[in-house]
């Protein structure tokens, strides 16, 4: 039961996500440097600027991207004519930045990564680009070809030439259809023996050396690359997608269960905090996400970490299954004589624990029910 519901709701998500970006709506992540996140209204009136970290607190509210302030465009153009016009190279632009007392929008040294990053990304000529990158049920995450990417051509208004932009890019792809896979390789094993490890950032930040997203281009991934030179990460950075997965899904889910509780008739509102929702104005409910891990002797346990700076009044668990495609089930914690901070799950838990696991939001819908009061004195 939580399987297909999952899958409905996987389904679902994806056709949501797709109709806002096709309407130019901005989902998830910073705006980057020169750009700034702009709330709307259902009507597509602008309301205010969020701030970074700052996120939307009514659900039919919408985020698109406008030009920030005039020096950071105006910075950004100027990266793109040095790169085009001037012949000059990622890290002599970021030299040059530095020295200049330029700071990216993190407050940061820049970087060749940093530069790459600008001149490859089509969110400045105003493009709202979405899924290149997707995680199927029951698969790995996979780079999706150009003709499965979801975008909406001239959805913000550009700060950079559509010509500018085009030129820098085939300068970029001019440089990694120069070298053989051979040659890349080669590249790439200089890199590790200067840095003795590699990531996409090490890549990226590595003069002389391909970018990782040519690497991933050329090879399908950098894990695979990293395999092509015999490379092995001392840590398994699958745990990084699966997080990235979570952290994509959770805002999605609240809002499943916001729009479940509403139509049973209860008022529900999404406070500024990412996943409390103030039920009735008589409880909030904070939910989380949980992932699986596998232990040793391969069993799976699951980590609750109540929200108890939000002080919420009831924590709804999401179990995730071991991929983190779907939804295994849910457990409704009460906080009433919850003090520790996180608690450990098994797959069973004994009926001390899982009189609290439902396979859906079935209760949770029924408990934000409104119902009429019943007696002698109102009938």
């Amino acid at each position: 039961m939580a399987g297909e519901y999952s899958r409905e709701l996987s389904v679902k998500v994806h056709a949501g996500q797709t109709r806002l970006i096709r309407l130019g709506c901005r989902q998830g992540g910073p705006a980057g440097f020169g750009l700034r996140r702009v709330l709307i209204d259902q009507s597509g009136v602008a309301k205010d600027e969020l701030s970074a970290g700052e996120h939307k607190s009514i659900h039919t509210d919408r985020v698109v991207l406008r030009p920030g302030p005039t020096d950071e465009v105006a910075t950004v153009r100027g990266i793109y004519r040095a790169f085009v016009e001037e012949g000059r190279v990622e890290s002599e632009i970021a030299k040059a930045l530095n020295a200049a007392g330029s700071r990216t929008d993190r407050g940061r040294l820049w970087t060749r990564g940093v530069v790459h990053q600008i001149l490859i990304n089509e969110k400045y000529i105003g493009h709202n680009v979405w899924n290149r990158v997707s995680f199927k049920l029951k698969q790995e995450r996979v780079r999706n070809p150009p003709a499965a990417w979801v975008r909406k051509d001239d959805a913000f208004e550009p700060i950079v030439d559509k010509l500018m932009f085009e030129a820098a890019r085939q300068i970029i792809l001019a440089r990694s259809y120069r070298m053989s896979d051979a040659d890349m390789l080669a590249a790439l094993r200089r890199a590790l023996a200067t840095h003795g490890y590699l990531s996409g950032i090490v890549i990226d930040e590595t003069a002389d050396c391909p970018s990782s997203s040519a690497f991933r281009g050329r090879f399908g991934s950098l894990l695979r690359t990293y395999a092509l030179i015999g490379y092995r990460p001392d840590r398994d950075y699958h745990y990084i997608e699966i997080n990235t997965r979570l952290r994509a899904m959770h805002p999605t889910i609240v809002q499943q269960a916001l729009e479940a509780m509403t139509a049973a008739g209860a008022y529900v509102e999404a406070d500024s905090q990412a996943g409390l929702l103030r039920v009735n104005d008589e409880f909030m409910a904070s939910l989380v996400l949980c992932r699986c891990r596998a232990t040793d002797a391969g069993g799976l346990r699951w980590i609750v970490r109540f929200d108890n700076a939000l002080n919420p009044d009831l924590t709804i668990a999401v179990r995730m299954e071991p991929d983190a495609q779907a939804i295994r089930d849910y457990y409704l914690f009460p906080t009433l004589g919850t003090t520790d901070p996180s608690l450990r799950l098994a797959e069973y838990n004994g009926r001390g624990l899982d009189v609290f696991r439902f396979d859906d939001l079935a209760m949770l819908v029924f408990m934000s029910r409104r119902a009429p009061l019943r007696g002698p004195m109102y009938g």
